[in-house]
């Protein structure tokens, strides 16, 4: 299989390099960046030296720069690996595609300008409509797909095909591929488990103990699958790989930079030094607000959230955000007919 990948970040080398790795499948992969200068920096040392160092790229790797529909079309798979910033713009750029087509990105597209505060499959329907698309989710560090070791995926489309491509061209012996068609689902939580990480990093920087930890992780469960129902989201999924599973990871992991923002502000630091000092993007603080705003025009209870929007925003001080949390009046854990109640 020939699969281009759209994106030359952290995630997108990661994925190349396991896909061009793969033990039994010959894929020829291509990996595009933006910057001609990273073209040239990764195709001399073969790595990526910014966003994973010391992984060399397999040999069925080939790095290329230029415009990315003309690669795209000699591909048989296409992997958009841009944050959610840029995936307008380029699923624009792929309107007329013919072949798969799947996003990485996790988060919400960023309201203003250009952007309108949609999830991924929303944009796509805006600017591409006739694409055969899905996305590639679920708990995953980029570092750790890189170097082989285990992990499990979830390829989601609306499309058997698609899903099947995505199966085909990463599933193996360390990278485990499960196929859903609850694309809304999904990406509802890859982009709230950001946001959740975000306030348990706060309550670790705070030293509040691991009882808290937990009581912030099921409840901000709770919270994601109150939102993905309300936008049509299947209430099972989010108990899955990228429900679940991705909110365990991006809560506890030492490798997820939202759970890092938490943990800066903890220390004092301001918005604008933790997101610099990560060097990296870190969707949750870019999508919590409009996250946020999306519950409120649906009527869904996020205080979770609000809390971390508060926090975002300088209206609230770290500790006062917990506090404004654990002050909340009690009520019933799962509401009338099962429903998770407010946290």
């Amino acid at each position: 299989m020939r699969i281009c990948v759209l994106g030359a970040g952290a995630w997108g080398s990661a994925l190349a390099i396991s896909a061009a790795s793969h033990p039994t499948a010959a894929h020829g992969v291509t990996l595009w960046a933006r910057d001609d200068r990273q073209v040239a920096a990764m195709a001399q040392a073969r790595s990526n030296a910014r966003y994973l160092p010391d992984i060399p790229f397999p040999a069925a790797l080939e790095v290329r720069g230029g415009a990315p529909e003309a690669l795209a079309q000699a591909a048989d798979l296409v992997i958009v690996a841009t944050p959610m910033a840029a995936l307008r713009e380029l699923l624009a750029a792929l309107h007329a595609l013919r072949m798969p087509v799947a996003w990485l990105c996790k988060g919400v597209e960023p309201a203003g300008g250009a952007g309108q505060g949609l999830l991924a499959h929303e944009v796509q329907a805006q600017v591409a409509p006739g694409l055969r698309c899905g996305v590639l989710s679920g708990p995953s560090f980029a570092q750790e797909v890189a170097r082989g070791q285990p992990t499990a995926l979830v390829a989601a489309s609306a499309d058997a095909g698609v899903r099947d491509a995505l199966v085909a061209a990463f599933h193996g012996p360390t990278l485990r591929v499960y196929a859903n068609d609850d694309l809304v689902g999904v990406e509802v939580g890859g982009a709230v488990k950001n946001v959740l990480a975000i306030a348990t990093g706060l309550a670790d920087g705070l030293a509040l103990g691991l009882n808290a930890r937990a009581a912030l992780i099921t409840r901000g469960l709770a919270e994601m699958t109150r939102l993905g129902v309300a936008l049509g989201a299947r209430p099972e999924t989010f108990m899955g790989l990228s429900g679940l599973g991705d909110l365990v990871l991006t809560a506890t992991g030492d490798l997820s930079r939202n759970r890092r923002v938490g943990l800066l502000l903890a220390e004092g630091r301001t918005l604008a030094q933790a997101v610099e000092s990560l060097g990296h993007v870190a969707e949750g603080v870019y999508c919590a607000r409009t996250v946020v705003q999306r519950a409120r025009h649906l009527g869904v209870d996020m205080p979770i959230a609000e809390g971390v929007v508060a926090l975002l925003d300088g209206r609230l001080a770290p500790a006062d955000a917990v506090r404004a949390l654990m002050e909340r009046e009690p009520g019933a854990e799962i509401g009338a007919g099962g429903a998770q109640a407010g946290a």
